[in-house]
């Protein structure tokens, strides 16, 4: 079976009009054109695809399969013309980075910034994932780069120094533990969890450290983003765990930033790349620029 993309434009604009006058009109095209097209449509996959009624035409079972496909391979398409319209535009080059929650909350935007201001012509496409997926990514080459924060080597992969963050506790200025400097985190299993959205590596990270004591996280509610944990926790509404570079200026007025005293608490982050790969100059700008970063860091004014 062989399908035109105008065909299934056609079908789409009369199933969510109704009708087929309105949906021919919607493609500027005649009605019996339109109609013409459905019915070969139809004869082409041996089955109705529209159920004629008083007042339009409905989708029949057959039709809503169909309907749910083309708008899947309609969507494809159009991000193919939005992905490939930067390039007619001047764009001369495209990157792929995948880095965790960490690495894009506190440290790639600035980095990111500094990258596009001697590239400007470059698009990078920049995905959230859990380290592990990253690996995977970079290894099977869905991924240029990656940022990670695990220890571990893989033989196909190069590793880079990023940046050095640890995780800390935040809990509300009444809370118990605010009288230790440093938690274990053990003493932090009694008391309800602000916590990322279930998928969020951090998230996933805490759940499996508890559960390696043999307990469970008791999460009262999870946000999007880490702002939002330390503004519920300020309320005393739970404590929360997350990086120490996440946390902004005036998050710190109304809560506790404790001491983690855990060895799991030091985040290393670091650049993964394939070791054999295709040349890309942009690539290893890119790499170069995240490198560089730390000195960048180092060298800045702190308060």
């Amino acid at each position: 079976m062989r399908y035109d993309l105008v065909d299934l434009r056609v079908f789409l604009a009369v199933v969510d009009e109704g009708n087929l006058t309105r949906g021919a009109k919607r493609c500027n095209l005649a009605a019996s054109s339109v109609s013409s097209r459905i019915r070969e449509l139809e004869r082409s996959l041996g089955t109705a695809l529209l159920e004629r009624r008083p007042r339009g035409v409905a989708p029949t079972p057959a039709g809503f399969v169909l309907a749910e496909h083309a708008r899947r391979c309609v969507a494809h398409l159009e991000q193919m013309h939005a992905d490939l319209f930067p390039f007619s535009q001047g764009v001369t080059g495209r990157v792929i980075l995948f880095a965790n929650n960490n690495a894009i909350s506190s440290f790639l935007p600035d980095d990111l910034g500094r990258f596009f201001k001697s590239h400007p012509s470059v698009r990078i496409t920049l995905e959230e994932r859990n380290s592990s997926d990253i690996i995977a990514a970079v290894v099977e080459s869905r991924a240029d780069i990656g940022v990670v924060a695990i220890d571990t080597e893989h033989p196909q992969l190069a590793f880079h120094p990023y940046h050095r963050d640890e995780l800390v506790l935040l809990v509300a200025p009444d809370n118990p533990l605010r009288k230790k400097k440093a938690v274990r985190f053990a003493d932090c299993l009694g008391y309800p969890f602000i916590s990322l959205l279930q998928g969020a590596a951090i998230h996933t990270y805490l759940i499996n450290h508890a559960a390696a004591l043999g307990a469970r996280l008791d999460v009262r509610v999870q946000v999007s983003g880490y702002q939002a944990i330390a503004r519920l926790v300020a309320t005393g509404a739970g404590i929360g765990v997350v990086p120490r570079s996440a946390i902004q200026p005036g998050d710190a007025k109304n809560l506790l930033i404790l001491r983690l005293a855990e060895p799991w608490a030091q985040r290393d982050l670091r650049i993964c790349v394939r070791r054999v790969t295709e040349p890309n100059y942009y690539r290893d700008e890119l790499i170069k620029t995240l490198s560089d970063s730390r000195t960048v860091a180092a060298a800045a004014p702190h308060d």
